[in-house]
């Protein structure tokens, strides 16, 4: 592995723990979450970890794929402001959610961080197929977590 590899690698990986550990931070799963009536086919709390760890990876090694495909400066700063746009999506849903106990106000937001999802396949997958296919499971996760937050609304609303 080359030099070039390793600053992108570097800071893919702090990047993506970094929103990683800011959103387990704003993540509060206390008794207001509890109180929520969950449908039935909710994953156990567990499987919310593993998913973003495997999540977290995938993105950060498709954010270095595609870095490293593209050789144009321009096209890596407008790569490099998608994920940081998608970074702060991210987290911001957790806020709407977890801490400001509006999963109604995260409905809505969910279909920003959906396509911020969406529109950075598309800037990578015009450099690097692996690096976008790397991305498709965060896009159904995203699908599955934004079906569960409409389906939390609907059992549990309206939130004030």
């Amino acid at each position: 592995m080359g030099r070039a590899w390793l600053m992108p690698i570097l800071t893919a990986a702090f990047a993506a723990t970094a929103v990683a550990v800011l959103g387990a931070t704003i993540t509060d799963i206390g008794p207001w979450y509890r109180s929520l009536a969950q449908p039935d086919w909710a994953p156990p709390d567990a499987v919310y970890g593993m998913a973003w760890t495997a999540i977290f990876a995938s993105t950060a090694i498709a954010g270095v794929t595609g870095w490293l495909a593209t050789p144009d400066w321009r096209e890596r700063e407008w790569l490099l402001g998608m994920f940081a746009l998608n970074g702060v999506l991210n987290l911001l849903w957790s806020l709407l959610f977890f801490r400001l106990h509006r999963p109604d106000w995260a409905l809505i937001e969910v279909l920003g961080l959906w396509l911020s999802v969406a529109v950075l396949i598309v800037i990578i997958w015009r450099r690097s197929m692996v690096g976008a296919v790397l991305l498709i499971p965060y896009l159904l996760w995203v699908t599955f977590a934004g079906y569960l937050n409409m389906t939390i609304v609907n059992l549990n609303g309206p939130f004030s």
